[in-house]
């Protein structure tokens, strides 16, 4: 099906009216919680968030069912631009009644939609940004931060790189929140493991879709690693780039810090094979990963279903459960006491299974660090990974008390 307003309009689960006519028009919107879905509809991170990201919080809905309420959901591309993430969030939360915000990707976006869900006391449910600063030094009691984070992806991938010989790295890092916080994580795991860091270059964001001179810079810096600290087309230009540069002919390995599967479907496993991926959910890990997707698969077409989809579905149906259990209008009223029953509340859902919400607003669950397949490995559509190890769900994170949130007691 194609997405549109009107299509996704109708995600909203309508509870039986008993047909009472006259219902008025508010007493109906007193019975009604809305989602909204800010994301990237026509830039570089489309892929990752998008219409697959509406699409999946729609599924939520669908397997959510009729609980007694109704639910609607509405979005918007917001460019990836701070102020205009800020104006639709303003807009929906006071013109459109809008309760809680899931997905708002990009991390500069992120940031700047926490600081009006908190002061509008509505919910914000991260599943694309990564800055691990959500549930640090910026974290919020209206907060939740799902799939992953800046600091979970160095722990994988910085780590597992060094102990496998690549100790001197050089960085190519995206020029915002994002890119700052996953250089600073990962250099971090680097030089903790006995590696050194050679240097680094910032490229602007969004703008830039040439970065010959960046691979230069780095290949100058004679590292043996180049940490590709972006994400989105920056990343796909840069791994395309690399291999026409010939780099990894000339020993040095490219660490793509974030890379999703719907990066990888664009660069070919011809171009993407080898390279070292961390997740927290594939399509093709187990039964309920895989029967997830085939559900929401006639809303997507042939389009990929990454983590950042996931972690839209599993946080918008954690918060219709949280709102099924404490009533409607007092979810409405109060959106850190919902988050608060959010934390309250076990996690389990077909993306990431049984799970739990800690004080500072992090999902906890499992983290994979897989390998992309050589074409000949793979056994069809979207059969890229295989699996070189986990790590459980209470390593797989920043440990609590070490990421400088208000909101942890000591």
């Amino acid at each position: 099906m194609k997405l549109n307003r009107r299509n996704i309009l109708k995600a909203g689960v309508a509870a039986p009216l008993g047909g009472l006519p006259w219902r008025s028009a508010k007493a109906q919107a007193a019975n009604t919680i809305k989602l909204g879905v800010p994301v990237d509809m026509s830039g570089m991170y489309r892929d990752v968030t998008g219409s697959t990201s509406i699409a999946a919080a729609r599924q939520a809905v669908q397997d959510f069912g009729q609980r007694g309420f109704n639910v609607e959901i509405v979005f918007a591309d917001h460019q990836n631009r701070p102020d205009v993430g800020v104006n639709i969030a303003r807009q929906w939360f006071d013109r459109d009644g809008v309760d809680c915000l899931v997905d708002v990707a990009t991390s500069s976006v992120a940031l700047a939609a926490n600081d009006i869900c908190r002061e509008k006391n509505k919910v914000h449910i991260n599943s694309s940004a990564a800055t691990s600063d959500l549930t640090g030094a910026r974290c919020s009691p209206n907060m939740v931060h799902w799939t992953y984070d800046t600091w979970m992806l160095a722990n994988s991938v910085g780590g597992a790189t060094v102990r496998a010989g690549g100790d001197s790295w050089f960085f190519i890092t995206a020029d915002y929140a994002f890119g700052h916080a996953l250089e600073r994580d990962t250099a971090g795991f680097v030089r903790a493991a006995g590696g050194r860091i050679l240097g680094s270059v910032r490229t602007p964001f969004p703008g830039t879709s040439d970065f010959s001179s960046f691979l230069v810079q780095a290949q100058a810096s004679r590292a043996k690693v180049i940490g590709l600290a972006n994400a989105g087309t920056d990343t796909i230009n840069c791994v395309k780039q690399a291999a026409e540069f010939g780099l990894n002919r000339r020993g040095v390995r490219l660490a793509s810090l974030l890379l999703f599967i719907t990066e990888v479907h664009s660069l070919s496993l011809n171009t993407a094979q080898g390279l070292i991926v961390t997740e927290s959910f594939y399509w093709d890990l187990n039964d309920r990963t895989r029967a997830l997707t085939q559900r929401i698969r006639p809303q997507i077409g042939n389009a990929g279903f990454a983590s950042t989809h996931a972690g839209t579905y599993a946080g918008a149906l954690h918060y219709l459960k949280a709102v099924a259990d404490m009533g409607v209008a007092a979810a409405k009223a109060d959106g850190a006491a919902t988050v608060a029953r959010m934390k309250a509340m076990p996690t389990d859902d077909d993306a990431f299974g049984p799970g739990s919400i800690r004080a500072d607003g992090r999902k906890i669950h499992p983290s994979f660090l897989f390998e992309v397949k050589k074409p000949e490995e793979s056994r069809g559509p979207w059969d890229y990974y295989k699996l070189l190890q986990t790590t459980e769900a209470d390593k797989a994170f920043r440990p609590l008390h070490e990421g400088g949130c208000n909101l942890v007691r000591s």
